[in-house]
Formats: C-alpha cells, structure tokens, sequence
C-alpha cells in the first residue's frame, strides 16, 4: 500500500471568500446550492401562503449558496405567494440626494468647487432606469429588473412590486413624504394580511416602524433634498420638509415587540427569518415611540 507525501501547508491555496453586502455567510459549506423548491418549503413551513402580500426584508449572504443566487430567491418567493400574491421590496436611492449619509461620506473633504463637480454629475431619478441602492441588498435589484414589476415614484424611499396588487400599491407616491398616507407602505397597512418577511434582516431593516413615525402626535422634521426630473425630464434640484427618520431604537422596538405578538421564527435557507403581521407590528411600534421617544426622536439611551 503506497502513502501520498504530507503536503506542504504553505502549498494549498487560500480559501476563495465572496466579497459584498450579499456574499454567503459560509463560504466552507460542503451542501450544494439550495433549490428553488426547497426554498418554496422552507417559506411555507415558516407560514408563507398562497396570496400572501409580502413586504421583503432580505440579507441574501444569510441565505447562503442558492440555485441562481438572487433571482432563484425570487422564484422561490414568487412561487410560494402564487399568482394571486404580491411582493414588495424597498427599492430605495441615496445617491441622487446632498442630505443623505452614503453623499456626506463620499463628499467630505472636498473643496468648494470639488463638490460642485460632485453635484453636477449626480443624475436624477427615475423609476425604470434607476438602480436601487447597494444598501438595498440584491434582490430588489433584481425584483425590479423582472418583467412584471412595476415602482413607485418616489425620488429617494420607492418600492417595487409585483404580484397581483402591485400597481394599487406603489402608485401615487406623495414625492415630498417618504412613507405617508400616500406611500406604498401607507397601503400595505390598509391590507388586513399584509406582512413582512424578513430573510436573515434584523429588526433595525423593519421598514414599517418608519410608519409609525408619522402617526405621533409629536412628530420631529427635517429638510430632505435630492435631484428629480421637471416635468421635461430635466434634472432639477428638489427640497421637501418631511419626518425626521430615525431607526437607532428600531431595534429596541422589535426585541419587545417579540414579547407582546405572535410572530413565526424559523430558518429559511440558513437565514434566521421572521414573518410578521404588518398592522400590530406598526401599532405597537406607534404606541412604543409616544411612550419612549422624545419630541418626536428617540431618547438617548
């Protein structure tokens, strides 16, 4: 019987790591990329149902290796909700805006006419050709590229969807109010089933605790502006006041939120994942903020 050499430690390669907000969170894993029909198995055993209205919260790196990447967690959410469902993902954009973080970073420290420069090159928004934000995650990149999907109008918080409801839902956005009466999110709350599926996301990604921002009685403010297109399509700057949006305490708000309704926990792919009742959820995160906010924004902690 012969004997293979020990081999020398400094000759076997690095292990390959997937970089990016969405690169799976276990690159050693031995297991094959899931499939799509056990992703779909995977979604009902957590609760999802045909018809079902879902707003998705999704760290696809979470999920780990599937069939696809992306878009076979498309076809899975897809299949699991049927014809006659509907999804919706946050298809935001910050780089079109001078008041958000991701403009601060990228601007600070340039001189007067740098900036200028900076600010002449952003473009403006628009619904079909615009990227959502890296920030976003994959998978609402790739739900607004699919054939059927339509957006919202919105020049900085815009939705996609598709599904049965999605043009009832993402119409008429109110471009000076991120998620008010007249947003998309307003609407899923008028929906007595709509929920929220967060895939591997935690609670400080829960999009409808924004809603419960505007249904104080005190509710703080702040100058946004950002480049949208004039009714010729030319890029114009654009400046609305609307609510100061705050999520540091987003996650205080979901670890007692867990404690006071029913919400299914369980793995999709090996992402933890929740499936959460839209409507008690922002109620409770509205009664939350008057009792442990102040003036309108979170307390110090």
């Amino acid at each position: 019987m012969t004997t293979r050499p020990p081999v020398d430690p400094r000759l076997i390669p690095p292990p390959v790591v997937a970089l990016g907000p969405d690169a799976p969170a276990d690159t050693s894993a031995a297991r094959p990329p899931r499939t799509v029909r056990e992703l779909v198995g995977d979604l009902r055993d957590l609760g999802v149902q045909s018809s079902d209205v879902l707003l998705v919260h999704c760290r696809l790196r979470d999920i780990g290796a599937v069939e696809r990447g992306a878009r076979g967690v498309l076809a899975a959410l897809t299949e699991a909700v049927g014809k006659n469902g509907t999804l919706v993902l946050p298809a935001f954009t910050e780089l079109n805006s001078d008041t958000s973080l991701p403009f601060q970073r990228a601007t600070h420290g340039l001189s007067d006419d740098e900036l200028q420069a900076y600010k002449s090159k952003m473009p403006p928004f628009d619904p079909v050709w615009t990227p959502a934000s890296p920030t976003m995650g994959a998978l609402a990149e790739v739900l607004r590229q699919a054939p059927g999907s339509v957006r919202s109008s919105h020049p900085q918080s815009s939705f996609v969807a598709r599904g049965s409801l999605a043009d009832g839902i993402v119409r008429h956005h109110n471009p000076v109010s991120h998620f008010g009466e007249q947003s998309p999110l307003a609407r899923l709350f008028s929906l007595p089933d709509a929920k929220v599926l967060m895939l591997g996301a935690g609670f400080s990604a829960f999009t409808g605790f924004h809603l419960a921002e505007y249904y104080q009685s005190r509710i703080a403010t702040r100058m946004y502006r950002c480049v949208a297109p004039d009714w010729l399509g030319r890029p114009m700057w654009a400046s609305y006041e609307d609510v100061l949006l705050d999520l540091a305490d987003f996650d205080r708000i979901g670890a007692d939120l867990t404690e006071h309704i029913p919400i299914a926990q369980g793995l999709v792919g090996n992402a933890q994942s929740r499936l959460v009742p839209l409507i008690p959820a922002v109620a409770f995160a509205a009664d939350w903020m008057a009792r442990n906010r102040t003036n309108g924004a979170p307390a110090v902690a």
